[in-house]
């Protein structure tokens, strides 16, 4: 009896149950493609952290940042001699460590033996400024420097070139200044560190047993800037290295455009024993607090960098899009949803005034209150299914229309006050210790992913949804008198 009426009644007030049913669907779309546009930030926040950090990393290590020293802030100085020969063409590299700040070696073992810590690999990331120049005439002297306050963005990698012009000494000579970065890994554990976000696109990746080889990785971007290949060789001041592997990050750029062994970085950045940045895994996502709590008692002159660190540094379009799906999205999702349910519940009391004769007569003919009540709370979740239905449907819809568009947001890696960090804490993302003005830029490509806890939410909120309409309308008609009916009659 029970679904053969509420079948017979639906099908007569269909306007009715389609309006009710969208008002629902609309409010319930909203929130699904919220969250999910707000799931598709986290996703992008993470790519643009691990890209930082490296795949699996919970915090960084590097050196507390002093205060520089009484003209350290000269830039590299290059010095050139033009000789009468038969090649006027001469070039020069600029090696430093990245901020100007390393650690030692040992501390890696220390930190790694810090409760909480699962592992702990250290890296050094070197700056290094090319310099070639020709001379046009006689002999000549020249010499060019770029003062590290007016370094800016530069490179494939994000790396900073020298923003100091050319000085010329004593003849005619035009010189071309390039830069990039190089970070010393550990071989034997790349699991952990700048390497680890990027896949092996080309050539194979270093082997344990290649700890001081002059053997490099090179990203996709420098390759394709500097068109190598497999098999290619090029020098570093002076050292030449053989590509062996061309890597491709998981987002869309690199924050480091060149990968050695640590030992062969060290050497060129006169670093013997030294790392900037010690990257650390903890053995439980819960206690990275208390981790980092831990090293900084325990370690002096370090500063420790968590993710969450990492992340307010963040700007550009990709936060302020996070911060309005955050804010403005869910409140906005909010308020229509509570919106649709006052609807319905409206619209559901408004149809059952409309059926005082139908349900006071069915009271007189012997239906409790209860069963009349029933009744409108099961045509009222009928109702609130199909607006489910519909607004799981419009909410995929929309998630996949962002998808399939994939509006690129950029993420502004600066650097964060305390720690001097660009990257994370002086990592292969820019900037580090004492080098405040470097940044780097990374375009992140939105996507809108639906989860099943998201579909789950969906089917309650509707169902929520149909159980506040029946039970507005289940009261008004549990007030109805078999009275009522006769007086309605004319």
């Amino acid at each position: 009896m029970f679904g053969i009426y509420l079948k017979r009644e639906l099908g007569r007030r269909k306007k009715a149950a389609l309006v009710i049913a969208l008002g629902l669907a609309l409010g319930i779309a909203l929130v699904i493609t919220v969250n999910s546009v707000s799931a598709g930030m986290t996703q992008a926040q993470d790519k643009v952290l691990k890209s930082l950090y490296g795949l699996g990393t919970d915090m960084t290590v590097t050196k507390a940042q002093s205060a520089p020293k009484a003209g350290s802030s000269q830039g590299p100085n290059f010095k050139f001699d033009a000789k009468s020969s038969s090649s006027n063409k001469q070039s020069s590299d600029r090696v430093m460590t990245q901020g100007g700040q390393a650690l030692s070696s040992s501390l890696v073992t220390e930190v790694g033996s810090q409760k909480g810590v699962a592992s702990a690999v250290g890296a050094l990331t070197l700056n290094v400024t090319k310099v070639d120049g020709s001379f046009t005439q006689g002999k000549a002297k020249s010499s060019t420097s770029s003062s590290s306050g007016s370094q800016q963005q530069g490179g494939p990698g994000g790396g900073t070139s020298g923003g100091g012009q050319p000085q010329v000494q004593g003849g005619g000579a035009n010189f071309s200044v390039n830069s990039y970065s190089v970070a010393g890994i550990d071989v034997t554990n790349q699991d952990l560190g700048p390497l680890a976000t990027s896949k092996i696109t080309s050539g194979t990746t270093f082997t344990s047993a290649q700890t001081n080889a002059k053997v490099a990785v090179v990203s996709k971007s420098f390759a394709k800037t500097k068109k190598y290949k497999v098999g290619s060789t090029f020098k570093i001041s002076g050292t030449k290295f053989t590509v062996i592997g061309i890597a491709t990050p998981d987002s869309s750029e690199s924050t480091t455009d060149v990968f050695v062994p640590l030992k062969q970085a060290q050497t060129l950045g006169d670093a013997k024993n030294k790392v900037t940045t010690i990257y650390v895994k903890a053995t439980d996502s819960q206690q990275i607090s208390a981790v980092k709590k831990a090293i900084q008692s325990n370690i002096s002159g370090t500063t420790v960098t968590t993710s969450a660190d990492l992340a307010s540094t963040v700007s550009g379009s990709l936060s302020t899009a996070s911060d309005l799906a955050t804010s403005v999205g869910k409140w906005l999702s909010i308020a229509v949803l509570a919106a649709a349910f006052l609807v319905a519940a409206l619209l559901t009391s408004s149809a059952v005034s409309r059926r005082v004769r139908e349900f006071g007569t069915l009271k007189a003919l012997g239906w409790p209150s209860r069963k009349v009540t029933r009744q409108v709370v099961g045509e009222s979740m009928v109702n609130g299914l199909i607006g489910g239905a519909l607004g799981i449907a419009l909410g995929l819809a929309a998630a996949y229309a962002v998808t399939a568009i994939s509006p690129k947001l950029t993420a502004q890696l600066g650097s964060s006050g305390g720690g001097g960090m660009g990257g994370p804490g002086g990592g292969p993302g820019g900037g580090g210790p004492g080098q405040q003005s470097a940044s780097s830029t990374m375009q992140i490509a939105l996507t809108a992913p639906v989860s099943l806890t998201t579909i789950a939410l969906a089917v309650g909120l509707a169902v929520t949804g149909g159980l506040i309409a029946g039970a507005m309308g289940g009261w008004r008609a549990s007030r109805m008198r078999p009275a009522d009916a006769l007086r309605s009659v004319s």
